[in-house]
């Protein structure tokens, strides 16, 4: 009779295990998948800021080409005129502005990077929790045998 309560406390054991293994996996999959909600979110946000930086940029570096436009126009009408100082300016001013938008531009082409937009602590968080998975089921094999 002692034998045929072994099996039975062991079943239960076994199913209070199983029951709370499944409630866990329920949860961390629910945390995991609210973890990867806020961090394409925060990515995603990031991506917006690099689009605005390079669409600022890209307005910057239309004005300094139209200064130097300008500049070359200046030139191109002044010919070596003994008052140079119209189109030396324009083409002074033209220059830094092309720089600050150069400028401008690389600063949000590198907030575009692909490894700035991975969601590495999802990532990361995975990689912990699959671990995790592996010794409780290699745990659970132990208990079982």
């Amino acid at each position: 009779m002692d034998s045929e309560n072994k099996p039975t406390s062991q079943g239960s054991s076994v199913g209070s295990l199983l029951s709370t293994v499944m409630h866990e996996i329920s949860s961390l999959v629910r945390n995991e998948a609210e973890l990867a909600k806020t961090e394409i979110s925060e990515k995603t946000h990031q991506a917006m800021a690099g689009i605005a930086s390079i669409a600022i940029a890209g307005a910057v570096l239309l004005g300094g080409f139209l200064t130097l436009l300008a500049a070359a126009v200046f030139l191109l009408n002044e010919i070596l005129p003994p008052d140079t100082t119209p189109w030396l300016s324009a083409l002074i001013v033209g220059g830094v502005v092309t720089v600050i938008g150069i400028i401008m531009l690389k600063a949000g082409q590198k907030k575009l990077q692909a490894r700035s937009l991975m969601p590495t602590r999802t990532m990361s968080s995975l990689h912990s929790d699959k671990a995790v998975a592996q010794k409780h089921q290699h745990n659970l094999k132990e208990e079982l045998k």
